[in-house]
This record gives structure tokens, C-alpha cells and sequence, in this order.
């Protein structure tokens, strides 16, 4: 599976599992990058909304990398069935309804930003997707059968230009919003070779929480503990330092030596 770099820079998607009314900017340190993102009445999209742009995401960068027509098109229709079962969901009428629902949250929730996408620059707001439509059967109406999604033109350029990086496959059955979003700033930042520090505030900041530091204090604390991140682990110094390390022990001892022999690990920079 497939995500794009830039919503796994940037806390676009919401980690609360209530509505999300509430307004988010984000400013790089050098200012010259900046997005908003603008809830609709149904709230902003949620980290697990995410999960259908995924999922197109990787049906797109296959067809790209296989030169498929395909792939020309920013249309994608895809079957309801099959994204459930993908993205590790159940198929009750209630999942179903669920997918609507995202499909609404993602449509509704307007960016507007200045960075680029496949070397675009887009400097205006638009919805997270352009359009959606369900069709069903006669025979079951409130069961979709297929779903049609037109992806945005920044999110379409970035996967053309592949701008995206391999999710692990047990992704999926991370069930809190925050083991998500540390998840996908271990595999931004960490990748697959070195270590990465960070300060906890400023991780708070990265992953969009709009917890306070005490509390993001005891929800990192607990990810650590459970160690239930995939590939990756979480260190929580005394000093509120957060190293991120990978899993896979050769991985680490190459980043390990790597670091010994080069440079220390990657410091990541605070953002306003």
C-alpha cells in the first residue's frame, strides 16, 4: 500500500474520533510552505477517511508503473467490497454506510496550499477528493457495489510523479488514530536505515494532536510500551527526546554504524 508524502509530512487528517469542526495551519520553519485545512459541517476527515486515499494511492501507482491507460485518468472506480476487506474492515451494512460517510468527510474538507506536487505549483484550495458517486444493485440498494472517486489534482500529480512511500501491511490494524499518525512520520522521517530524533512538542506538533503535552506524554509512552508499531520503535527519554529506530536489527546496525562512521542521526526541525 501506498501514501503520499506530502499527508504524511503535514497533519491534514484528524485524530479525533468525534466531528472535527476545527481549522488547521501548518507553516514550514522557513515559511515558505504553508496549507490550511477547512472542515465542512460533517467535520474534517479523519485519519481513518484516509484509508480510501490510500487505497487509491496504490491502485494508481500500480497502473503507473505498469504504463497502464489507466493510469491517465484521475477517475478511479473500485470495488466497495474489496476496499473492506483490503483495508482490514468488516462488511456489514454498517461499514458500508461508514464508506459513505468518509467519501463525504473527504470531499468537504478544503486544503489550500502553495507546495507543490509533481513539480505543480497550486496555490488555491480544493477538496482532498474532486467528486465521489456509489452505485448498487436493484436487488440491494443500501449495499454499494462499486465506488467512483475523482481524485484531486494535487494528489493525482504527486502519484504520477511518485511522491509516495510503501506503507507496511499491517498498517491496517493499527486501530488508534495516533498509532497511525506516528507510524507514518517513523516511515517519513526514520525510512528504513537511520534513526531520527525528535522533540516531544514538536512531535505533538507533526501529528496534529490537539492533545496537551502531558497527555501526548502518556499516549507516546503507551505506543512505546506496546511496541505496536510496525517496523519501527519509539525511545521517550527523560528529556522528552523521541528516538525513532527500526525494528529490523540489521537495518539498525547499519543505520548505527552509518551514524558512527558519517554523521549523527536526522534531527527534525521545528515547524511554526
Amino acid at each position: 500500500m501506498k501514501a503520499d508524502a506530502t499527508s504524511m509530512e503535514v497533519p491534514i487528517f484528524s485524530l479525533s474520533t468525534r466531528p472535527d469542526l476545527s481549522i488547521e495551519r501548518w507553516t514550514s520553519q522557513d515559511g515558505k510552505r504553508q496549507i490550511t485545512v477547512t472542515p465542512s459541517v460533517l467535520g474534517r476527515a479523519t485519519q481513518h477517511d484516509k484509508d480510501v486515499l490510500i487505497y487509491l494511492t496504490s491502485q494508481l501507482t500500480a497502473a503507473v508503473d505498469r504504463k497502464l491507460p489507466d493510469a491517465n485518468y484521475r477517475t478511479i472506480r473500485f470495488m466497495a467490497y474489496d476496499f473492506l476487506k483490503t483495508t482490514g474492515r468488516g462488511t456489514s451494512g454498517a461499514e458500508y454506510r461508514a464508506l459513505k460517510l468518509s467519501l463525504g468527510r473527504l470531499h468537504g474538507t478544503t486544503i489550500t496550499t502553495n507546495i507543490s506536487a509533481g513539480g505543480v505549483q497550486i496555490d488555491e484550495g480544493f477538496g482532498l477528493i474532486d467528486g465521489w458517486r456509489t452505485i448498487a444493485s436493484n436487488d440491494r440498494p443500501r449495499t454499494m457495489v462499486s465506488v467512483e472517486v475523482t481524485l484531486s489534482v494535487w494528489l493525482f500529480n504527486a502519484i504520477r510523479n511518485f511522491e509516495v512511500f510503501t506503507l507496511h501491511k499491517d498498517y491496517f490494524r493499527l486501530r488508534k488514530p495516533i498509532e497511525r499518525r506516528l507510524y507514518e512520520l517513523a516511515r517519513k522521517h526514520c525510512g528504513h536505515q537511520r534513526t531520527a530524533l525528535i522533540g516531544l512538542d514538536l512531535l505533538r506538533q507533526k501529528a496534529g494532536s490537539k492533545a496537551t503535552s502531558k497527555e501526548f506524554r502518556r499516549m507516546v509512552r503507551q505506543v512505546m510500551v506496546a511496541d505496536s508499531l510496525p517496523e519501527y520503535r519509539l525511545l521517550l527519554s527523560q528529556n522528552d527526546t523521541v528516538t525513532i529506530y527500526p525494528k529490523d536489527h540489521r537495518k539498525l546496525a547499519r543505520a548505527l554504524t552509518g551514524h558512527l562512521v558519517t554523521s549523527t542521526p536526522i534531527v527534525l526541525s521545528p515547524t511554526k
